[in-house]
């Protein structure tokens, strides 16, 4: 007579046979203790300026030199297209200078010298500004303004003032120029003519004078009324005071 069959008892006698073969299928694991080494990147502070080998270069010309390439890699023309360009580059930074140089010296000798025109232009417009009789003939000295040639630009007209500068055969320098006030009252043309010696350090007047439409020239300095309208002698063809 077969035994009856019980399925709970055939898998309680399967079960060793089914971990053993279920621990030969799983994956071993190894653990370590130590860090794994992370991967470090060098980058270099200076990238290489020369193309990898076997990549062609890129022709350097006067319009695309960058400097990059270093001299002793440079063909020929590539040398002297780089001698062009910084030939170039040096020529425009001398003129630069030169040019601030020349912009310097016209703003000092113009404007910012004791002895410029504009140093002496100023002068004499603050002594009519600041004379009786100008201020009689012109009006308020506060509303007396002073310009140099008339312009079709009202905004100009202040930048050009006409004057002549010549050294005569004795040495003595004259610097004469002319302007325009102009006051409530009336208009003017102010003349002024310095001289300097060659052994004087500074300009002094000979004459200063304002003429006003309808009136007689008036003398702010006048030499030859100072010297009581007589002139100096001659001593071996040149006047000495």
């Amino acid at each position: 007579m077969a035994a009856p069959y019980r399925p709970t008892e055939a898998i309680q006698l399967l079960r060793p046979y089914l971990r053993l073969s279920h621990a030969h299928h799983l994956p071993t694991r190894t653990f370590s203790t130590s860090r794994p080494a992370k991967a470090t990147h060098t980058t270099s502070s200076t990238s290489n300026t020369n193309p990898p080998p076997g990549i062609p270069r890129k022709q350097v010309t006067v319009l695309n030199d960058s400097g990059r390439v270093r001299w002793n890699d440079l063909s020929v023309g590539e040398k002297a297209a780089r001698t062009t360009q910084q030939s170039f580059n040096l020529a425009v930074v001398v003129a630069g200078i030169v040019a601030t140089g020349a912009v310097g010296f016209l703003l000092f000798t113009d404007v910012f010298s004791t002895d410029s025109k504009t140093a002496h232009f100023n002068r004499a417009t603050t002594r009519i500004r600041s004379d009786p009789k100008c201020i009689a003939l012109l009006g308020p000295g506060n509303q007396i303004s002073a310009h140099g040639e008339a312009s079709w630009s009202r905004w100009a007209r202040n930048r050009f003032i006409q004057s002549t500068t010549e050294t005569d055969k004795w040495g003595t320098e004259h610097f004469r120029f002319r302007f325009y006030v102009e006051g409530p009252l009336n208009q003017g043309v102010v003349h002024v003519h310095l001289q300097r010696r060659p052994s004087q350090s500074e300009y002094e007047y000979v004459v200063l004078a304002v003429d006003v439409k309808g009136h007689q020239r008036y003398y702010l300095e006048n030499a030859e009324e100072r010297k009581g309208g007589k002139v100096a002698p001659k001593i071996f063809g040149a006047r000495w005071w």
